[in-house]
């Protein structure tokens, strides 16, 4: 007699085994972070959660222009930089087996058409972005600009992330692949990034058509980095080097000691994942780096254990924090709330970019399974257990048909005021949404970790290795013969 078992039972299964704590050898746990691998049981757990994130792109993108929500289930505008992550994890579909390369091919192409033929101009209305860049949030049935979003220049970048992406994995030679590397070439090469820097040699974090440029530029580390990179790569409207010089010169105040670990910092974790989703700094250095013995790898390591720390001295005292529940991001939160809790003031907030590094602490008890599970490329060892952890114990609450719920609080237990989540008696405040920029980390983390998937396809891009070199990064597959498409 033959049993089928369905994948779900398969997971629960699992998670049961490991409430028992079996398939968690201690050996395995000391091994160093880059050669951490999971056991069977992990691995089953990681499966379900890579296929589950994959689906929330699939299912929830408009299949007429391939605009990916900012979030869902509830309503909203499009985000680009969802859409990048969207272009990425068709591919990861295609290498996983979830879709076909027919499918991915398809809604690649929707998507490259929409962004290539989108209108481009100066008015506040009808229009999809100006100078190559696009606004924000745009409507996901028109494409057009929504309320009064920004032109911006980190989500356009996002969003590039996966047109590059595209340009090098469709790499065959026929009609449809041809057309989508021509797509998005056309989509890159029109981007004015010198037109963005209001205050050169650094660049705006954007525009509107009402006012202006945003004030403020992109200095300081943060997740600018894939930004700088993109805009000394381009062929048509490069950034000179020196924007590169200019951009690491306000690294000053965010190095330092911090829970144990000297790093370059950036209090969420989303500053240091998002470049790494795409770009493979493992082995490259930059002349920063060098000067530090480093790699911007290594940093965001140190960032994720630095985190980790954070949450087993838990100084704040939230429900909850230990060493494998841990992660503070950009995220949805209970909303802006003050209580007091035990003789303690509590301030709570909606979404909010929270983080700890050198002299700046953001929290509110709110944890983000995106932060630790996009960890995994480059901090797996601690990563894996908070997946697993965050899975078996709160699963029936924060683990759903597109994985993990954005983030949850479990110090906050006020029915009735939050409109972003739910309390749960006895548990907490659990998001209602998943979101976009946080699902997508966790896809593309979690395929870099398992065979390195998206830093080998934009390894191949002759665009990211030009602005790479052109920053003054060397070592590594850099100073290898490039296999560029």
């Amino acid at each position: 007699m033959t049993y089928r078992f369905s994948r779900a039972l398969l997971v629960n299964l699992a998670v049961a085994l490991l409430a028992f704590g079996t398939g968690w050898p201690t050996a395995a746990l000391s091994r160093d972070a880059t050669g951490y691998r999971p056991t069977p049981t992990q691995q089953v757990i990681l499966d379900d959660l890579e296929r589950r994130t994959f689906d929330w792109f699939w299912d929830n993108t408009n299949p007429a222009n391939g605009l990916v929500p900012d979030r869902a289930p509830s309503k909203s505008p499009s985000s680009i930089a969802a859409v990048g992550f969207g272009l990425t994890a068709y591919g990861i579909g295609v290498e996983r087996g979830y879709i076909s390369r027919e499918q991915a091919i398809q809604r690649t192409l929707t998507t490259l058409k929409f962004f290539a033929r989108a209108p481009m101009g100066p008015a506040p209305t009808g229009e999809t972005g100006y100078k190559g860049f696009y606004y924000h949030f745009l409507d996901m049935k028109t494409g057009r600009r929504f309320g009064r979003t920004e032109l911006s220049t980190i989500d356009t970048t996002l969003l590039l992330g996966g047109v590059l992406f595209a340009q090098s994995f469709y790499d065959r030679d026929t009609p449809s692949e041809r057309e989508i590397r021509a797509l998005a070439d056309k989509i890159y090469r029109r981007v004015d990034w010198t037109a963005a820097q209001h205050h050169a040699p650094l660049v705006s974090m954007g525009w509107h058509p009402e006012s202006g440029f945003i004030p403020a530029d992109w200095k300081g580390y943060d997740e600018g980095m894939i930004l700088y990179v993109m805009a000394l790569g381009s062929p048509t409207h490069p950034l000179a080097p020196a924007a590169w010089t200019a951009w690491t010169k306000t690294y000053a105040k965010s190095w330092g000691r911090f829970n144990g670990q000297m790093q370059l910092g950036f209090a969420p974790l989303f500053g240091h994942q998002y470049s790494e989703s795409w770009i493979d700094y493992r082995d490259i250095q930059d002349a920063y780096m060098r000067k530090h013995d480093l790699t911007y790898f290594r940093n965001s390591r140190r960032a994720a254990y630095a985190q980790r720390e954070y949450a087993i001295a838990n100084p704040q005292h939230w429900t909850g924090y230990g060493p494998d529940i841990w992660g503070l991001t950009a995220s949805d939160g209970p909303g802006h709330v003050s209580l007091v809790q035990n003789g303690i003031k509590r301030v709570f907030h909606g979404y909010w970019a929270r983080g700890v590094a050198l002299n700046d602490v953001r929290d509110d008890g709110t944890i983000a399974p995106t932060a630790a599970a996009a960890s995994i490329g480059f901090a797996p060892r601690i990563a894996i257990p908070a997946i697993v952890a965050m899975r078996q114990r709160y699963g029936k609450y924060i683990y759903g048909k597109y994985g993990f719920k954005d983030a949850f609080n479990m110090s906050f237990h006020v029915a009735g005021v939050s409109s972003s989540g739910t309390v749960i008696p006895g548990f907490g405040w659990v998001a209602r949404d998943y979101l976009g920029i946080d699902q997508g980390p966790i896809l593309l983390m979690l395929e870099n970790y398992r065979s390195g998937f998206v830093w080998k396809v934009m390894r191949r891009n002759a665009y990211i290795r030009r602005g790479l070199e052109r920053a003054g990064f060397t070592g590594g597959w850099l100073d290898a013969k490039p296999a560029v498409r």
